[in-house]
């Protein structure tokens, strides 16, 4: 990427960043840059995940704001993946079909779960302690290429996205999961470095 390509493209990562909620401070564009530059999809890789999910969390507001705030997205490569509670199927069935619509989009999927209203109320701080448990493993364990893994948790599920250096290292990441306290399953899509990528639409 050249050098009159850069500011504008951080520009795009950390205001996209802010857009989707992130818990995190953005600490610079400098930084965000040096990290995604370091993963195995590259710093023009990250920037289309970043576009993407502008391009969604737009379409989204648009359509309905209560989908914006209560469906989280992951992204890496253009794959999407949907996790959430929304109170009807017809919600669930929206959130993907309006992922389906933008430009560079290659895979969806869908685990957005439906609780109508009045159900049993998921316990969020329990999720985000699982996903906070399972970051620090991943980071203290120099066996793993944290940076390459994204960890999303609902209802005690554990979705694993990225790019995974071999079978081993996604079955270490996967281990570490699953003896965490309270964790219900581990559903992995991580793909295996050099494999081939969906083709998309």
């Amino acid at each position: 990427m050249r050098a009159s390509q850069l500011v504008p493209a951080l520009f795009l990562m950390v205001s996209a960043g802010l857009l989707a909620g992130c818990a995190g401070a953005v600490v610079g564009a400098g930084a965000t840059a040096g990290v995604a530059a370091a993963e195995e999809r590259g710093l023009e890789g990250a920037l289309e995940d970043t576009k993407i999910r502008a391009a969604i969390n737009e379409a989204w507001f648009r359509h309905d704001v209560e989908m914006f705030r209560k469906v989280t997205l992951t992204i890496s490569e253009g794959r999407v993946l949907l996790t959430g509670v929304v109170p009807t199927d017809a919600n669930r069935d929206d959130a993907a079909r309006l992922v389906w619509q933008v430009a560079g989009v290659r895979e969806v999927y869908n685990e957005v779960l439906v609780r109508p209203a009045g159900s049993a109320l998921i316990d969020d701080g329990r999720d985000v302690w699982i996903q906070q448990e399972l970051k620090a493993k991943l980071l203290f364990d120099k066996q793993i290429r944290n940076i390459n893994f994204t960890v999303d948790v609902t209802d005690g599920t554990v979705y694993l996205m990225g790019i995974a250096q071999s079978e081993g290292e996604l079955q270490r990441v996967m281990a570490y999961a699953r003896e965490i306290s309270n964790v219900r399953g581990v559903v992995s899509y991580v793909r295996m470095k050099g494999a081939a990528r969906a083709a998309g639409g």
